[in-house]
């Protein structure tokens, strides 16, 4: 199992407490929560899909359903429920990957990372 650890957020935590308010950092959380969701439904589409099997379902399931708030507004959540998903995102024996998730995260995730980066200066 992979494991993931974050060095640094006692000081982040500091910084923000000093400079931002709780408000200021949720919509932060939300925005860049629905800008997430608002990609991964673009790159759901029949351009990432282009093997003849597009039917739009997943597309219009995170377009939907896709988007949840947690922890008070300080954790959003962007993913599907469609059960086929991670073989489309991974691939199968049988199916080269057709990844929808990973480069919207991947350009959330700095764009966040810049939005905090402000609320501390």
């Amino acid at each position: 199992m992979a494991k993931i650890s974050f060095k640094g957020l006692d000081k982040l935590e500091k910084k923000l407490i000093e400079n931002a308010k709780m408000e200021d950092i949720k919509k932060v959380v939300k925005d860049n929560g629905l800008k997430l969701q608002g990609n991964v439904v673009k790159n759901a589409g029949e351009t990432t899909f282009n093997k003849g099997y597009f039917t739009g379902n997943l597309k219009q399931d995170v377009a939907g359903n896709g988007f949840k708030l947690s922890d008070g507004g300080l954790t959003a959540k962007v993913g599907t429920s469609v059960e086929y998903a991670p073989y489309l995102e991974h691939g199968t024996r049988f199916m080269e990957a057709e990844p929808f998730l990973k480069a919207p995260f991947d350009q959330a995730k700095n764009g966040f990372k810049a939005d905090i980066d402000k609320l501390t200066k």
